[in-house]
């Protein structure tokens, strides 16, 4: 059975029964981890690869990491402009993939020849003899970072997309598949974020940089050629040109046309023009099943007796068009909800530094314990996807149990209480530092916990609800945003940081200086900075209320009653 819309890699058409399913997004689920497994660890580890190989000072080098992840969210939204207009998903990562096997090989490269680097020194002990790296060298290390960076980008844009694309959202079993892959597409990321916690960060920690950035190189060579081996399998959607462009013109001619009477009947899916002699005007009809909202834009579909893109635009383009601006204020209003979640992560992992962090026999140092919250997350992922949706479903009728909208602010809603809980225990573990004694790390598994409820819910239901409500010619634009988002609410949450710390600086801890800028955590406020941020996520929670209480969904998010499928069909 054909599929309309979608085309093989030789540009055939395609048969359900051959191409896509489960089958082929198992390609994108590998490459996921793949490139997390090597991604996760790098981000959070090359800061000592600056400082302590390249002697970078301390601020450069977390600057020069934070530069190169804000590139990558540039850079994923050229490639998906690019997948969306002109080649396919499948062919952008097979075509800048390589890019970033490219920048790990240079950076292994540098990292083993002595005359492409400063020489070695203690950059703790003697760091006025220390050379910063400079010159040629340092134009090979920003290249490498920013040539991996590309090919990062441009992958991270087109794989949720090219996974989504192997099901089909109008049939009732793909629907529910297509909510899963977004499901295991999450729980891939944390799964190769825990693999690369663990394996790269000890090769480039113990067996040195240039075999750590080898293996990474490896693996994305790996990865690339087990989706290039799945290219016989994979549904391609079929690129239409440039979508940013047919919204522009959708607006220009809305505009144009603003003075002019809107047909009152609107026909479904039909140009209907009747033309009179004499310079009359040419009506375009607009579906009658389209949405209500957004009407000032159906006047782009008025002829007033001009032709061309840039004088009438269909309805496809204007329904386009509308999709993208309904979905504005969601994303606008998600960007404060999310802004938690990076700062408990972060200040949670530095709180676990200063507890008792002995688990029986077992020692767990401070950078291990990025792992917990992923551990979190690979333990709910399935239970939510193979035990919770099915529940939901059967109650509610939606294919992902709840609405994605539903989804996104239980999550919110999960690290508003995280941050409250954490106030909590920051104020405990303060009083048991003043008194000389040592918090044991379990107390800070509640909101581990929740940050991993987080991850879960608004993660998953974010990225499925821009790629789910976007037009099938914008999906892999719709990505991109979704990891701009991410990118904007990290910066929104330094920010934050800022803010407060010159607000409070005369009432703070550590000497008058700002609740964050004590010397350490113990000399800092950190508890009453929980409560600021609790206060924040609420604040921005009710927004995101408000907005999301007024979306209309593009598509139904019910599925039609059908025979439930089985658990092999439903998961990888």
């Amino acid at each position: 059975m054909a599929v309309g819309g979608f085309l093989d890699w030789r540009g055939n058409p395609i048969n359900r029964k051959v191409h896509g399913g489960v089958r082929a997004a198992w390609f994108v689920y590998f490459l996921t981890v793949v490139t997390s497994t090597v991604n996760v660890p790098n981000m959070l580890n090359m800061v000592t690869y600056l400082y302590g190989t390249m002697h970078m000072g301390i601020s450069s080098s977390s600057t020069t990491v934070t530069n190169v992840l804000g590139a990558t969210s540039g850079f994923a939204l050229l490639g998906a402009f690019l997948s969306d207009s002109y080649i396919t998903r499948a062919r952008t990562i097979l075509l800048f993939g390589p890019l970033e096997f490219l920048g790990y090989g240079l950076l292994a490269l540098q990292a083993y020849l002595p005359s492409l680097r400063p020489p070695p020194c203690n950059a703790e002990a003697e760091a006025s003899s220390c050379r910063e790296v400079h010159g040629r060298n340092a134009v090979l290390l920003y290249a490498a970072l920013y040539i991996s960076a590309f090919g990062d980008g441009f992958m991270r844009a087109c794989m949720p997309p090219l996974g989504a694309d192997q099901f089909d959202h109008e049939d009732p079993s793909e629907s529910r598949q297509q909510s899963s892959f977004f499901n295991w597409y999450t729980f891939g990321i944390s799964f190769g974020g825990f693999i690369g916690l663990i394996l790269i960060v000890w090769l480039e920690n113990s067996k040195g940089w240039d075999v750590g950035f080898g293996v990474c190189a490896f693996l994305i060579l790996l990865g690339l050629l087990v989706v290039a081996a799945g290219l016989p399998l994979y549904r391609n959607h079929v690129p239409e040109g440039s979508p940013l462009t047919r919204i522009l013109q959708v607006l220009v001619v809305a505009f144009k046309n603003r003075k002019l009477q809107l047909p009152e009947k609107l026909e479904e899916a039909q140009e209907e023009r009747s033309t009179e002699q004499g310079g009359s005007t040419e009506v375009t009809e607009i579906a009658s099943q389209t949405n209500s909202s957004l009407k000032f834009l159906d006047k782009a579909c008025i002829n007033g007796g001009k032709d061309g893109a840039w004088s009438v635009c269909s309805t496809k383009n204007v329904e386009e068009t509308k999709a993208v601006l309904r979905v504005l204020p969601v994303f606008i209003s998600s960007l404060i909800g999310y802004m938690s979640n990076p700062l408990l992560f972060t200040f949670t992992v530095q709180q676990g530094g200063l507890t008792n962090t002995r688990l029986g026999r077992i020692h767990v140092s401070p950078a291990t314990l990025f792992i917990i919250p992923s551990a979190f997350q690979m333990a709910l992922l399935p239970v939510y996807d193979r035990f919770l949706v099915p529940l939901l479903r059967r109650r509610t009728g939606y294919a992902s149990g709840v609405t994605h909208l539903q989804r996104v602010g239980a999550g919110f809603a999960a690290v508003i209480l995280a941050s409250a809980i954490a106030a909590v225990v920051e104020r405990k573990r303060r009083a048991d530092a003043a008194a000389a004694g040592q918090m044991s790390l379990f107390w800070l598994a509640p909101q581990f916990f929740l940050l991993g409820v987080s991850d879960v819910t608004s993660f998953p239901g974010l990225l499925e609800l821009f790629s789910s409500e976007a037009p099938r010619g914008m999906k892999s634009i719709a990505s991109a945003l979704f990891w701009c988002e991410l990118g904007l609410s990290s910066w929104l949450a330094t920010l934050l940081v800022q803010v407060v710390n010159r607000a409070t600086r005369r009432h703070g801890g550590g000497g008058g200086g700002g609740w964050l800028e004590g010397a350490t955590l113990n000399t800092s406020r950190l508890d009453l900075f929980y409560w600021v941020v609790a206060a924040v996520g609420l604040l921005g929670f009710v927004n995101y209320l408000y907005w999301a209480s007024r979306y209309i969904y593009r598509q139904d998010p019910r599925v039609v009653v059908d025979v439930e499928p089985s658990a092999d069909h439903d998961s990888p």
